[in-house]
């Protein structure tokens, strides 16, 4: 060994051939960590920019995160808020006889429930109200006492639904209809 080879590891404590060495493993690990954050990092934009896509998408087909069900207020679970209905109530009082021997005589006084949204449906109920008085007059006209009892009310209003979406109505659908009285009496 020479002189300034002793003088290089007096001074430093090592020698120039360690020193290098040193450097290279500090500086390998310090990369390789910073490498490691770097991937950590772009995972994590890459989840934020995925999670952003999926809220917006979502959101979007939601339209605008609205809720797709209606959850009123009830006391049962599940009972769901019954539709509001516009109603139309010129017909008025009907009265005609049922097509029994002996026949009855019904007094109808009637309306009928439509959708709330539907601007057409006062509009063609108005024209034709002499026809739905006519139509109601000999729907009943047509039945017997039997047919009229409390306990088929509820097919007695399904089958007046149909017959006056059917034969009446072009475009209003009639959605309900409710009695403001309803009298059978034997004559």
């Amino acid at each position: 060994m020479s002189d300034e080879d002793n003088l290089d590891e007096v001074e430093g404590g090592e020698s120039t051939e360690n020193k290098g060495t040193d450097k290279k493993k500090s500086g390998g690990l310090l990369a390789l960590l910073l490498g490691l954050l770097k991937f950590a990092a772009l995972g994590l934009g890459a989840l934020a920019l995925i999670i952003t896509v999926a809220v917006v998408t979502f959101n979007v087909m939601n339209q605008g995160g609205k809720a797709q069900t209606d959850t009123g207020e009830s006391t049962s679970p599940y009972v769901g808020k019954r539709p509001e209905y516009a109603f139309f109530s010129q017909i008025n009082t009907v009265r005609t006889r049922t097509r029994d021997p002996v026949p009855y005589s019904v007094v109808v006084d009637m309306v009928i429930g439509y959708d709330m949204n539907d601007k057409n449906a006062s509009v063609e109920m108005t024209s034709r109200v002499y026809e739905l008085r006519d139509f109601v007059r000999n729907f009943f006209a047509k039945k017997y006492a039997d047919d009229l009892k409390p306990e088929k009310e509820a097919q007695l209003k399904q089958e007046l639904i149909n017959a006056l979406n059917t034969q009446v109505l072009d475009s209003t659908r009639a959605r309900i209809v409710l009695f403001n009285t309803f009298e059978i009496q034997e004559m």
